[in-house]
């Protein structure tokens, strides 16, 4: 799986802290960038990563504006933005709740589905990539040390908040 050109090394003159900040950055940019090209391909050419966490919520039960605002610690009118974008582009749609008519709960579609299935085969191929490039186990000895250091799982839903661009 090609990968994109590599983000720039932070010149020495950055501190070690920023540095490093930018350079888990870069990582995470670098997966999501080759994802989103490869999603492209494969029929999804119009998803961003704050969509992937939207839908991921979604398809976790997460079936409402309210909700979903709350869950990726964003605004209301973002998450209602968020989710007609999706409606558009055919990732989710409302169903009618028998038990209350007014009320319109999310959905993944399909094509939602299918686009979070193949951005998972992405990714675990793009890690593959990557232990081959490295080795299978310092990429395993990164992970175990990013574990450490987060302090525990990592809601990766919320780090819609601070992705959020259409």
């Amino acid at each position: 799986m090609p990968i994109p050109p590599p983000f720039a090394t932070p010149p020495s003159s950055v501190p070690p802290g920023p540095a490093l900040a930018l350079l888990l950055l870069g990582g995470f940019r670098a997966m999501v960038d080759t994802a989103t090209l490869e999603l492209a391909k494969r029929g999804h050419p119009d998803v961003r990563a704050n969509h992937e966490f939207a839908m991921r919520a979604i398809q976790g039960g997460t079936d409402s504006a309210v909700a979903l605002a709350g869950k990726l610690r964003i605004t209301k009118q973002a998450a209602a933005k968020t989710i007609a974008t999706l409606e558009a582009r055919g990732y989710v749609t409302r169903a009618i709740d028998a038990a209350d008519g007014r009320r319109r709960p999310l959905l993944l579609t399909s094509h939602g589905q299918d686009m979070l299935a193949q951005g998972q085969a992405i990714l675990d191929d793009l890690r593959r990539t990557w232990a081959e490039m490295v080795g299978g186990d310092r990429l395993a000895d990164v992970e175990r040390v990013l574990r450490t250091l987060v302090g525990g799982p990592v809601d990766v839903i919320d780090a819609g908040a601070w992705l959020a661009t259409e």
